[in-house]
């Protein structure tokens, strides 16, 4: 087992081991490409980690590379968030940022030369038409009519598309391969489009664009890229990678797969991502629900967690579900060694202890963090007037309920035991209040009259806290796999209706009214919190619940 997880690691640095030994690269150089058309999420994380640690631990380069072909889809902000996201997650591409825009020119004549190679042709079939002539799995494709046009007519229309002189959708142009390979990426595909749409960087210079298939291998052989690592999905379209490297007779990286990231109760589709923002399942493209990186930071994942992670899983050939538990244990490792402890009464219920003098305030100090003696301590305040969890209390308490009930004790985290002796209630029969009383001579005592006392709560004083909001979130899916479905189910169906929860008039320790945006904390037992990087502001505190305990 463990001689198979270590293959399965490192299968990438073997290959490229490899290659350095038999001298087809000198050096170690790879790329991120990603498109400008949505926001990053945790799947894009594995490539951003994969690409840039690997060739790290090379001592080589990696560049990140805007993949901008696609006017229809793309913008400027996207491109911004995806840059800050990067950084955000501790990778540096330095000097080496480039976009395929950048290489419009050179593609458009190394289309020529394939032209001029008898490699490529303009085709004037219809969308129907190419899907009809394309064939199948199980039925080979059958050639255009239009596939022997003579090198100076297709070198003509080429120009004449370049020049805008068709209406969009009237031609394309095709590599010449083979209408019968089993494989249908090989089967003429479309290496240029016509598109009448501004380009958010080039503008209106090209009305034609080129296909993804044949900006990727190009764009990474003009940057000198030595390792192109993508996911499964380009398996089947490396040959055509490698055709066009072939047949242009420019320098050849090598590309190579990996499985892509999928984890439980998750989606990972831009496509699905961009449907459940627009129609308001969540919030934004930064909802703390959402897989996206935004997304995620806002909920308190931290870069080394997510870093982690991907370290951690390892990298396959095959594709995985992997356990949302194991995301989130790599953030509870983080942050137990990072976020300050702090008392939090997210349902607040006042008591009153009676026979505490009503003008005297004790101090004493508590571990900021017990895991981290660097962290220092702080100064907490108790006094007549403190507030418990609603839920660390029942009037009519099941037999092996350990918190409070009238006549019941208590100790209240790093103070003293009280008893509960009465219940006070509004008209409508709710519950505001409780009156109790403490016993002086139990501060630092946990046994009452001999007897140890088995409930141990956590509480603030009024005199040492400020509101809060705190927000609460589940899955956002129900179904473990959302991307199964029977016939006539969508994984709209499965989406959680109670995924979100927000909780006003909290109360947390006075000490968090200078917290700052992304500042964690370890609430008492309710687990890991995250000051909100968009709707904390100062007066109004807000927070949101990173992860539980356990």
């Amino acid at each position: 087992m463990e001689n198979n997880e270590v293959k399965r690691s490192n299968f990438i640095k073997n290959y490229i081991e490899e290659d350095l030994k038999n001298g087809r690269f000198t050096k170690v150089h790879t790329r991120f490409p990603p498109e400008p058309s949505g926001y990053l999420h945790i799947g894009h994380a594995k490539a951003i980690v994969t690409s840039f640690t690997i060739a790290q631990e090379f001592g080589g380069l990696c560049n990140l590379r805007f993949d901008d072909t696609n006017p229809l889809k793309e913008e400027s902000e996207f491109e911004e968030a995806i840059k800050k996201d990067i950084k955000w997650l501790g990778f540096d591409w330095e000097d080496r940022l480039f976009y395929a825009s950048d290489y419009f020119e050179t593609l458009y004549g190394y289309a020529i030369k394939l032209i001029k190679a008898g490699k490529a042709y303009v085709c004037d079939l219809n969308p129907d038409e190419m899907r009809e002539y394309r064939g199948t799995l199980s039925r080979p494709g059958k050639n255009s009519p239009y596939r022997e046009r003579s090198i100076e007519e297709n070198i003509k229309l080429f120009e004449k598309m370049r020049a805008g002189e068709f209406k969009e959708g009237a031609c394309v142009l095709r590599a010449k391969i083979d209408m019968a390979s089993p494989n249908i990426n090989l089967r003429d595909p479309i290496m240029y489009r016509i598109l009448y749409k501004s380009h958010h960087r080039v503008g209106d210079k090209w009305c034609i664009y080129p296909s993804y298939d044949f900006t990727h291998g190009q764009s990474d052989s003009i940057e000198g890229v030595s390792h192109s690592l993508c996911d499964l999905n380009f398996e089947n379209h490396r040959p055509l990678y490698d055709w066009f490297c072939e047949e242009l007779e420019i320098h050849h990286p090598r590309q190579i797969e990996f499985a892509r990231l999928n984890l439980t109760y998750t989606m990972m589709s831009k496509r699905f991502l961009k449907e459940l923002v627009e129609k308001g399942f969540v919030d934004s493209w930064d909802d703390p629900r959402l897989p996206t990186l935004r997304g995620m930071r806002r909920k308190g994942f931290t870069p080394q967690s997510i870093k982690s992670f991907v370290k951690n899983i390892g990298l396959a050939k095959q594709e995985t579900i992997i356990e949302h538990s194991v995301l989130e244990y790599e953030l509870r490792e983080d942050l137990k060694k990072k976020a300050s402890h702090r008392m939090a009464v997210l349902r607040p219920l006042k008591i009153v202890l009676e026979n505490f003098p009503a003008d005297k305030v004790e101090e004493y100090e508590l571990d900021n963090n017990p895991n981290n003696e660097e962290m220092g301590t702080r100064t907490m305040r108790f006094s007549r007037e403190l507030y418990i969890d609603h839920n660390d209390f029942m009037e009519e308490a099941p037999k092996k309920f350990f918190r409070l009930t009238v006549g019941s004790v208590v100790k209240l985290r790093g103070g003293y035991i009280i008893r509960c002796n009465e219940a006070l209630k509004d008209e409508n029969g709710e519950i505001t209040e409780l009156r109790c009383e403490y016993y002086p001579e139990t501060k630092n005592e946990i046994k009452l009259d001999g007897k140890k006392v088995k409930g141990i709560i956590h509480w603030v004083s009024s005199e040492n806290c400020i509101n809060a909001e705190v927000r609460i979130f589940d899955r956002l899916f129900t179904k473990e796999d959302p991307r199964i479905l029977e016939e006539g189910e969508s994984y709209l169906d499965f989406v959680n209706k109670d995924s979100k929860e927000i909780l006003t008039g909290c109360k947390v320790e006075k000490n968090l009214a200078d917290a700052k945006a992304e500042e964690h904390f370890q609430f008492v037992r309710e687990g890991y919190f995250t000051v909100d990087n968009v709707d904390s502001k100062s007066g109004n505190l807000v927070l949101n619940k990173t992860i539980g305990l356990r």
